[in-house]
């Protein structure tokens, strides 16, 4: 049974199951990799910077091309870029003057899928 009220998600036991706790925390991530998740998710927070994920799983861009998607100026949008690459979200490449950005791997496109479907099922 669902419940609405917060009160009904908490313990009314304080019953330790020592089992549990002990294969959890045999099997927990590492605090350095547990970082590493939350500044990839915090870099993904922005709705800009999504918007920008967004395009990048349609098309390689330049900023340019991105600029004018999004009706932002170059300079905001490669803002944006840097937060994006420095978490390894995407990457760029150069071809003569023009800078192309792609993501940067296989994961990026399902980890946006996910989070789209995840808030259009409710």
């Amino acid at each position: 049974m669902v419940s609405g009220r917060d009160e009904d998600a908490l313990c009314s036991c304080t019953v330790i199951h020592e089992d549990i706790v002990r294969k959890v925390k045999g099997e927990l991530a590492e605090d350095t990799q547990l970082v590493k998740i939350a500044e990839l998710f915090k870099a993904m927070s922005d709705p800009t910077r999504l918007k920008i994920i967004n395009a990048l799983i349609l098309s390689e861009m330049c900023v340019c091309d991105l600029a004018c998607l999004l009706k932002m100026t170059q300079p905001a949008i490669s803002h944006h870029l840097k937060t994006l690459r420095q978490t390894q979200l995407i990457k760029y490449r150069r071809d003569g003057k023009i800078v192309y950005y792609s993501l940067d791997d296989a994961h990026i496109a399902p980890l946006f899928q996910q989070g789209y479907e995840h808030i259009s099922e409710k």
